[in-house]
């Protein structure tokens, strides 16, 4: 997190006003930055956590529609087998963005696996050539 904003979840200056003007104005905005303060940081996995949810959801309102309609016949033939198939062709691209999200979150899941290895790496061999293990406020990403 960026620790140069100026209203972020912390006992700053900032964010003191303006619980102390919230609670002045209208009790009820103080509360809300008052909760913001302490558990802001715990919001930010709230809010992953939630859209994941609400979007396994939605895919299946939209596999439950997608079947609704692909059983609906119009009576025209042709627009019928058109429909179809795009929407098996739909599907395949969906399915494929789906595998290459996949592939793209283990190759993350990958490189800050590999990072952390090689950062616990370098913290053994400073240890162990007795050189100073580094303090944790000392550390720059």
């Amino acid at each position: 997190m960026n620790q140069s904003a100026l209203i972020r979840p912390d006992w700053t200056p900032a964010t003191i006003a303006l619980m102390v003007l919230g609670f002045v104005v209208f009790w009820p905005l103080g509360l809300a930055m008052l909760a913001y303060i302490l558990f802001g940081e715990k919001l930010r996995a709230f809010k992953k956590n939630a859209n994941g949810s609400v979007d396994r959801m939605c895919a299946g309102f939209r596999r439950n529609r997608r079947q609704h309609w692909a059983h609906h016949r119009t009576g025209n033939v042709a627009f019928d087998d058109w429909r179809e198939a795009e929407l098996a062709r739909l599907d395949e691209e969906r399915r494929k963005l789906d595998e290459m999200r996949e592939e793209f979150d283990a190759y993350v899941r990958e490189l800050r696996r590999a990072k952390d290895q090689d950062e616990f790496d370098r913290f053994m061999r400073e240890r162990k050539n007795g050189g100073p293990a580094p303090s944790a406020g000392s550390e720059t990403s």
